[in-house]
């Protein structure tokens, strides 16, 4: 069962209230969630594709590694732990660039840009999660559309 703290919509947690994924999240409380776009030092961009199992968005294309955090994680370590999970990269690094409230589930994000000098071929997928990835230019970034699972933190990031 996991478990994540509650937040209210201004990111701040609310002291001795858990919430368990997959039970309804009750009106005024959050989940925190970080999403870390990787770019590599010479600028292209990772992209993982979700397992085809996946709930929401199977099979399409992620320009993010990210999740849930955990009960007592912080938003920076919830964000290097999910890199580390789904692309197997562990973050030189990782630098917040933008905050977003999804009031319809019950979601706040922090949006991270991890630059990395990692070998290209080092990328390794996690079970259940991922597919299947590739490295992208900017230009080819925003060209994928429709094929990709989400475009929130691009606001905050020039590509």
């Amino acid at each position: 069962m996991e478990q994540w703290d509650a937040y209210d919509k201004n990111f701040n947690k609310i002291k001795n209230r858990i919430l368990i994924r997959g039970e309804q999240i009750p009106e005024g409380f959050f989940h925190l969630v970080c999403e870390i776009l990787v770019k590599h030092k010479d600028g292209t961009y990772l992209l993982m594709q979700r397992d085809f199992n996946k709930d929401h968005y199977g099979g399409m294309w992620e320009a993010s590694a990210g999740g849930s955090a955990l009960s007592g994680e912080s938003p920076m370590e919830c964000a290097l732990r999910e890199l580390k999970e789904e692309t197997g990269i562990t973050a030189l690094e990782l630098v917040e660039v933008g905050r977003v409230v999804n009031e319809h589930n019950h979601s706040l994000y922090v949006d991270y840009l991890c630059r990395t000098d990692c070998s290209k071929n080092s990328v390794t997928l996690q079970s259940g999660e991922t597919v299947d990835y590739q490295w992208v230019t900017g230009e080819e970034l925003n060209n994928m559309g429709e094929k990709l699972a989400t475009t929130r933190m691009w606001k905050f990031i020039k590509i």
